[in-house]
Formats: C-alpha cells, sequence, structure tokens
C-alpha cells in the first residue's frame, strides 16, 4: 500500500472520500441539497486544507468551522452525521494509504470531528 506523501496522494484521498460522500444516504444531502456544492470551488480547497493539515504547506487559506455554522442552522449537523463523515473518511484513506501520514489523515479527522460535532451541538443549544 502507498504512502500518503503529496499534493497528488491528497487529490486521489479527497476525490476517493467525495465520491462516496455524495452518494451516501446519511450525509451525501448536506452537499446535493442543503449546500449544492459547487465541486469545481470545494475540492481545490479541500486539497489545500489537507495539504496544510497534513503537510504544513498553507496553502488553505479559510475558516472550516465558521463555513460550517450557516450549514447547520438550516440543516442540525447531529453527531451521527459527524461519526458517518468519519467512517467515510477512514475508509477512503485505509482503501487508498499506509504508513505514518496515513494514520494521522485519520487521527487529525477524528478531532476535526468531534470538535465539529460538539461546536454545532452548541450552536444549535444557544439557538433555542
Amino acid at each position: 500500500m502507498k504512502n500518503l506523501e503529496s499534493r497528488e496522494d491528497i487529490e486521489l484521498l479527497v476525490n476517493s472520500f467525495y465520491t462516496k460522500v455524495i452518494s451516501d444516504e446519511t450525509i451525501g444531502f448536506f452537499f446535493t441539497d442543503v449546500m449544492k456544492v459547487n465541486w469545481e470551488k470545494h475540492l481545490p480547497k479541500m486539497y489545500s486544507f489537507w495539504e496544510t493539515i497534513l503537510f504544513g504547506q498553507m496553502s488553505y487559506k479559510g475558516n472550516p468551522m465558521a463555513v460550517h455554522f450557516p450549514v447547520n442552522a438550516l440543516q442540525a449537523m447531529e453527531k451521527h452525521h459527524f461519526d458517518r463523515w468519519l467512517k467515510l473518511w477512514r475508509e477512503s484513506v485505509t482503501e487508498n494509504f499506509s504508513g505514518f501520514n496515513a494514520g494521522s489523515a485519520i487521527t487529525k479527522a477524528e478531532n476535526i470531528a468531534r470538535l465539529m460535532s460538539f461546536k454545532m451541538e452548541n450552536a444549535r443549544k444557544e439557538r433555542r
């Protein structure tokens, strides 16, 4: 199995992941129906995000948490949604890569999912 070590590898991983996400019954609708994602814009941002997270390239500019609050306001993003996101991410990583960076991609995604789930839940509580 190949090590995760380049921007090209990240592109493969992200593309593999979103192929799963788009057709997923649990979370796909967030992307296709709620936000109607423009994939030509979204995918390069995700490549840069993971390149920054995994390799410290600082190619991502933005605030991923802030982007998700409006989505959460339209449609509740709940723990089971983040659990599903994480499951699909893990699958995408382990189907394509091994090694330290692959493990790091999973660990970092687990931390992101945990934090986002917590923040989205708190935002919903504050709106009540």
